[in-house]
């Protein structure tokens, strides 16, 4: 990815996931906007971007962060604002995974994964994946989640359309720790 399509990419992930209102626009209830909107909200705020560059940015993206359909764009996951993507709750893997950094041990080992301000625990069902997302703040820590166990408990998973894990909250019982 270029330097411009990695910005255009943090840009999206800021207005699609975080703070729409910041460029005066409005995610439907499932989190899509009409491009036209997107683009001419970017340009408004000074930060214009063509079709092209966004198609690239959507395309190129490794994590498959953003989807189009149609005329309308949404972010996969990853949301603090409230939408519905629709996701219907599904069986998980028997394992997944999550990296974290190790400043967050002792809380983790406390209250189990918390969404914090997204609406989901994100999790991966690799643990390449996990460790790329927890390598984000230095040397990961790598933790499995035992969601087999947890949904024969009655605990919901879903998936994104990019193949990130989803749970409400996962509580420690369900959590192996390195060591």
């Amino acid at each position: 990815m270029t330097d411009r399509t990695v910005r255009i990419s943090k840009y999206l992930a800021k207005h699609l996931r975080h703070d729409p209102g910041a460029i005066g626009i409005t995610l439907d209830a499932q989190g899509w906007v009409p491009i036209d909107e997107l683009l001419d909200a970017a340009a408004r705020d000074g930060f214009p971007i063509t079709r092209d560059e966004l198609s690239r940015a959507v395309s190129d993206n490794d994590k498959q962060r953003y989807a189009i359909a149609g005329d309308l764009i949404r972010a996969s996951q990853g949301h603090s604002v409230a939408v519905d993507l629709g996701l219907p709750p599904v069986e998980p893997p028997a394992i997944l995974y999550h990296g974290t950094a190790p400043r967050s041990l002792a809380a983790i080992k406390a209250s189990g994964l918390l969404p914090m301000s997204r609406q989901y625990v994100h999790l991966s069902a690799d643990r390449a994946t996990a460790e790329r997302v927890g390598a984000r703040r230095g040397t990961p820590v790598m933790l499995v989640v035992a969601s087999g166990e947890m949904h024969a408990g009655g605990h919901e998973f879903r998936v994104s359309a990019n193949g990130v894990w989803l749970a409400d909250a996962v509580p420690p019982e369900f959590l192996r720790f390195p060591g």
